[in-house]
This record gives C-alpha cells, structure tokens and sequence, in this order.
C-alpha cells in the first residue's frame, strides 16, 4: 500500500511534526490506486494529511497507466459522453468526490479552513480568462462539493478569471505562482473579489489558496550559478513570499476584511520534491516548514519524510535576508524577476503539452474499450 503498511509510533513523524507546527500537509497526487488500496486514508491517519491538489501531469499518469479507468470511461461513453475533455473530467471528478469526502471530517472541524481537493481548469486556458471563468463555473457547478478548489493559473488573464469567480462564491486554488510578485497579484485579485462582495453585502468566508513553486527555481538555476550557491534560490524566494504574505495579513486592508468574515488565502508550497539528486527528498519541506501554510508533496516525498525526516527551525518572514542572498546569486547574472516569468510561462506550457497528451490518450483509450469485438 504505498508504504502504508507499518504501525504507528508513541513519537510524532516527520509530517505530524508539520501539522503540530502549524503547518497543514497536502498530498500532490490523486489516482484510482490510491483510493482503491486504502493508502489516502492511511495518509490521513498515520501522517495528518489534510488535502490534496491534482494537475495534468498527476491525472495523465493515473488515466494512461493500465486499466484502472476502463470501466468508468465504458459508462461515460454508454451514456453518450464523446468529447474526450469531458471523458476526464468525468472520471476525474469520480476520484475527486471519493478524496473530498475523505477530507470532509477536517473540512468541518476546521470550519471550512482546511480539508480541501482541487482541480484544474483545461491549462491551455491560462491565457483566456473567460474561458478560465465559463470552465471554473461549469466544474464547480458539476462536482457540488463544498470543500473543492477550482485550480486558475496566475497568468494575467488567469488572474482576473480568479477575481470573477471568487466574486461569484467559487472557492479557487491559484496556480503557477513563483515569486512574491506573482503571490502578491494573487492577493489582490483575490482581495478586490472580497472587496466586490462586501459591496454586494455577501458572504466573505470563500476559500483560496496561493500555490507558490520552489523546486523549480532551483532545477533552472543551479546550471547558471556556482556550485556552491546551487539549491539556494528556491528557498530565498519563498521565504520573500512568506515575508509578504506574513506582512499582508497584518495590513489594515486586510484586518477590515477578516472583521467582516474574510478567510485568509493560505500560502502553499508547491513542487517541494528535491529535482536536484544530491538533495535528500526532505530537503524543500524541511526548509519551508512554517505556521499558517500548506505543503502539498508527491507521495515519495511524504513517505521518505515520514520514515527520516524531522523539522527543525520554522521558516521566518526575513524579507532582508532572502533579498540579500537573492542580490548575491544576482551578482553572478542571474535575472531572478525574468527567470520567474519564464518559469511561469513554461509550467502553462507544459500543463497544457501534458493535457493534449492526456486528451489524446483518453480518446484512443475510450475508442479501443467501445470497439465492436472482431467477428
């Protein structure tokens, strides 16, 4: 079962050492398997998993990979489902209902904090927003799950879907961020949509997360820095983006906001496995263990922490340090602002190469399981 076979101990593991500091824990990872075995459920209850985010990549490597799938997309078509979109949303959605009511029981205790699925709207509409709006509606609308996340990348475009949609009541996991620039654009969408429905005098309490990438800075970086200064980038801009989201939540806009009912949107670190094979797989999650925040990891990654891995010093909201080394790492012509746009440019083009592969995959799949059999 993934791992899941050995017996709870008096002392806290690695992940519940996370969840005692203040820090939810997220599982990056969602697949038929991982239902069927019981392994999501032993997550919750040996490590304090509390959610769980998908994207194209996890959902194509679950559909494509042997026949966990047949059976259900044999039903969407027998009941008239053709386009192969909709063929994975179909069963996508399966899989998300059956992990979101594994999480409602911390849904509920947290009284709606905590407890969260996501799912991403079609990537190659990262650079339409009304697409992104009309496609959030629509799965937001088809799954009727309280405790769901619509996924929008935080492109421009993207940006301005996510202040429509949390400006209509749709909870949204904003995507693709990399640097305290792209969470601080984050926040203000999702502040204007508060701000929005406060004039209309409707409820605040609509549910966001912030998903900043780490790893990656680092996998781009490394070949243009020194040795010594390799895997040290990633780190310096979460720790800016956790100084700025530290400096928001205390900000008078903000306070105004959460006296009238607002939830803060919470800041989760995405793509925390070590891409760097020198790095111990705890490397990222060690580094930004931090109160108030979410790590969402791949399933290695959760289970190597949970066998070695212990958490020491909390990440600190020291703006002044991280700009430091930032400036040092600049020094030898690193363009740490270009490098974030590029970064974020090249996650939506990989999403959507990733979703046409899926798309693709899924129809000739659905086509072969419907065929007449040969006479």
């Amino acid at each position: 079962m993934s791992g899941a076979d050995s017996a709870s101990t008096t002392e806290a593991n690695g992940p519940m050492q996370l969840v005692q500091a203040g820090q939810s824990l997220w599982l990056d990872n969602l697949s038929r398997k991982l239902l069927a075995t019981g392994a999501l459920n032993w997550y919750v209850r040996e490590f304090g998993l509390s959610g769980l985010t998908s994207n194209p990549t996890i959902l194509a490597q679950a559909m494509t990979a042997g026949k966990d799938y047949d059976a259900t997309l044999r039903t969407l078509v027998g009941q008239g489902v053709s386009d192969p979109q909709d063929l994975v949303y179909g069963a996508a959605l399966e899989d998300l209902a059956a992990a979101a009511h594994i999480f409602h029981p911390a849904w509920k205790a947290t009284d709606g904090v905590d407890g969260y699925v996501s799912l991403e709207v079609p990537p190659d509409l990262a650079f339409k927003a009304a697409d992104s709006v009309a496609w959030g509606m629509r799965l937001w609308g088809q799954a009727k799950l309280p405790n769901l996340l619509v996924k929008v990348p935080g492109t421009a475009p993207g940006l301005a879907a996510v202040e429509q949609l949390v400006t209509a009541g749709v909870g949204v996991n904003v995507t693709l961020l990399f640097s305290e620039t792209h969470y601080l654009q984050a926040a203000e969408a999702y502040m204007r949509a508060l701000e929005r429905r406060l004039e209309e005098h409707s409820s605040l309490a609509i549910p966001s997360v912030a998903s900043v990438f780490v790893s990656r800075w680092d996998a781009a970086a490394n070949p243009l820095l020194p040795a010594e200064m390799h895997n040290r980038l990633g780190i310096a801009v979460a720790q800016k983006a956790y100084s700025a989201y530290r400096a928001l939540l205390a900000s008078a806009r903000w306070r105004a906001l959460a006296a009238a009912g607002a939830r803060p949107q919470r800041l989760l670190w995405a793509s925390t496995s070590a891409k760097d094979p020198d790095l111990p797989h705890s490397y990222y999650v060690t580094s930004l263990a931090a109160p108030d925040t979410i790590d969402t990891m791949p399933e290695a990654t959760l289970l190597s922490f949970g066998k070695h891995g212990t958490v020491g010093a909390l990440l600190q909201p020291d703006h002044a340090s991280a700009e430091r080394l930032i400036a040092t790492l600049s020094a030898h012509g690193l363009d740490v602002e270009a490098l974030g746009e590029s970064l974020q440019s090249h996650g939506a083009r990989r999403f959507s190469a990733d979703w046409a592969a899926l798309l693709d995959a899924v129809q000739s799949k659905s086509q072969r399981l419907t065929a007449p059999a040969p006479r």
